[in-house]
């Protein structure tokens, strides 16, 4: 057999062209040596390089579509994106704050007019908010008028006065919306099978709001099959919880773990089309918490079962609903939301009509005539324009979204990750307003327990939006939501940081020809948003430099003479029992916090900020 030389480095038309010309002449120099254009031999070679080049460029598209950092075809970019953990986003959603309204009438109690309370209505979850163009926003929650805590406040105003006395007053509330509407299909299945899946098709897919079968049965999404343990919310009432219903003022909800046999996962194939499987089990096969049981394992070897050297597959455990169970003699009706895209970023008070199950809470409404008239006084409207609508994650959005989701992979691995996830947690379950993490001081350490326990310090807001301490409901409702992305060997203490309440005395000197009483005013106002508590964190210091730069700036401030921060203590008064040594913490113009996390708060701007107008 005669060895050739065949070179494997060509890669495209002209290489392998020539690479075939030179093999003719060098093995076939007698046989053929005709190589002009319009030669039959010359046909044959260049369909052959074309063949080449065709087959070599579809060979290296295939190998980087391998990639994620190199694919380009946006159903591998999905199906990588997956492999990463991260659900690609094929529209951007837009957001916006809807006010509801309502009057009540007025009554006389203790002396005085309030709302009467037994005429509020209450709209349901997943009411929709539409636009004259037909452009809906969904809201979640559902709208209590009688119940007012630090996450949810009623606004109360006056409305209407007869005479001296107030006859009716206005009520607000205010919820977050997202441009959403509610779409909903139905799916049958007959006897079970093994992981089936069916489709969604739909332009602008947000994703599945819920899932009931006929038989009245709750479907739950979650990100694996594998995935047994979901987040659960109850009404905190003395019967779901009589230990934690007395602190439903700032935990209206408590958060409970639930272990779910219905459920189901989800995954985009493209842009319109939405993947729907289900788990493998039946209503039959015994269900396991763990994965896996011991009495298992090793079943379906072929051999003796080793249970010491053996590698076990997963699919030892197929059989349990370890992967949820499969719907079988069943329809399964799907609500999915759709929407977003930049037309979804409306203008202000454009969203005016309500879609959704609007009733009194009172369902004993005495004054049939009365009834009807606050029944129709019920408005919405949104005052700021919506923003934050557009066409999704772009392909090198799903590139840098799937790398950081992998990395983080949901885990609270840093004291950063504990921090935000802290502040992540829905406010029905409580606020948590102020967070610092810290690890566990030396000396609070007890003799054989481990150096790796955190302090994780927070902190709530009161009805009006003042720093309170977090009741035992909401530290309850952190605890079961950090459960579940704790590392086994963290362990967390969550205590209360200390707050010190402040205030702020200033001299300043005015330029000529400048109302004293404006520039005063002027400074006072800087102040307070300068000491806003949305601006504050827990250990964060008074820069004093940075309180008189900020004064130098006022118009008609000529100068500024003097600056005093002072310490207000006691309850009685209406602030935090903590007093705290504001000039033996004040060093080189810093007034540090202490060893024990702490937050600066100026609890009420208009009297604890107070300046003067002095001459030079």
């Amino acid at each position: 057999m005669i060895t050739r030389n065949i070179k494997y480095i060509n890669k495209d038309f002209s290489e392998y062209r020539a690479s075939l010309i030179d093999y003719t002449k060098t093995y076939y120099p007698t046989t053929y040596n005709d190589f002009s254009p319009a030669s039959p031999g010359m046909m044959f070679i260049e369909m052959a390089a074309y063949v080449g080049d065709v087959l070599s460029f579809y060979l290296d598209n295939q190998i980087q579509e391998n990639y994620l950092q190199f694919a380009r075809q946006s159903n591998n970019l999905f199906e990588l994106a997956y492999m990463f953990g991260y659900k690609p986003n094929v529209t951007g959603v837009a957001v916006v704050d809807i006010d509801f309204y309502q009057q009540v009438p007025a009554i006389s109690s203790g002396g005085s007019f309030v709302p009467d309370f037994n005429y509020t209505l209450y709209i349901g979850p997943n009411s929709t908010v539409s636009s004259a163009t037909n452009i809906s926003f969904l809201i979640n929650d559902p709208i209590d008028f009688s119940v007012s805590s630090s996450n949810d406040p009623t606004d109360i105003t006056v409305y209407q006065v007869i005479g001296n006395n107030p006859s009716s007053f206005l009520l607000k509330k205010t919820r977050k919306a997202i441009s959403a509407g509610i779409n909903s299909i139905n799916f049958s299945f007959t006897s079970p099978e093994k992981f089936p899946t069916v489709e969604i098709s739909a332009n602008k897919l947000i994703g599945i709001l819920d899932c009931t079968d006929t038989e009245g049965n709750n479907w739950y999404e979650v990100d694996y099959l594998g995935q047994e343990m979901i987040y659960d919310s109850i009404k905190n009432t003395n019967t779901n919880d009589p230990n934690l219903s007395q602190y439903s003022g700032d935990t209206p909800y408590l958060l409970k773990l639930k272990k779910v046999q219905h459920r189901f996962t989800t995954r985009l194939k493209n842009s319109n089309t939405l993947q729907i499987q289900f788990g493998a089990g039946t209503v039959a096969d015994s269900d396991e918490v763990i994965i896996p049981n011991p009495d298992n394992v090793g079943i379906g070897l072929p051999f003796e079962q080793d249970k010491l050297t053996t590698a076990y597959s997963p699919s030892n455990f197929l059989y349990t609903k370890t992967y949820g169970i499969a719907p079988s003699n069943t329809t399964l009706t799907f609500r999915y939301l759709t929407g977003g895209g930049v037309s979804s970023n409306v203008d202000s008070n454009t969203l005016t009509k309500l879609n959704g199950n609007v009733n009194f809470l009172n369902p004993n409404i005495s004054n049939s005539t009365l009834g009807n008239s606050i029944f129709n006084s019920l408005a919405v409207t949104n005052p700021n324009a919506a923003s934050g609508g557009g066409d999704g994650d772009s392909i090198e959005e799903i590139r840098q979204n799937s790398s950081v989701n992998f990395a983080a992979q949901q885990r609270n691995v840093t004291q950063d990750d504990y921090l935000v996830r802290s502040l992540s947690m829905p406010a029905k379950y409580g606020e948590v307003a102020k967070a610092y993490i810290e690890p566990t001081k030396l000396q609070s350490v007890f003799p054989g327990e481990s150096l790796g326990i955190l302090d994780l310090y927070i902190l709530t807001y009161d009805i009006n939006k003042k720093l309170i301490q977090a009741s035992h409901g909401l530290k309850q409702n952190l605890v079961t939501y950090l459960s579940q992305y704790r590392m086994i060997n963290d362990a967390i203490n969550i205590k209360d940081a200390f707050i010190i309440n402040i205030g702020v005395n200033f001299d300043i000197v005015v330029l000529p020809n400048y109302n004293s009483n404006q520039v005063l005013i002027k400074c006072i106002s800087s102040l307070q948003n300068y000491f806003n508590i949305n601006n504050w964190q827990i250990n964060q210091p008074i820069i004093l430099r940075e309180i008189y730069t900020l004064l130098d700036h006022v118009e008609g401030v000529q100068t500024v003479k003097s600056i005093d921060i002072s310490n207000f203590a006691g309850t009685t008064l209406g602030y935090s029992q903590y007093a705290y040594d504001i000039s033996g913490a004040t060093r080189n113009n810093v007034i540090y916090p202490s060893i024990d996390p702490m937050i600066f708060e100026v609890k009420y701007p208009d009297a604890d900020i107070q300046g003067r107008v002095v001459s030079l």
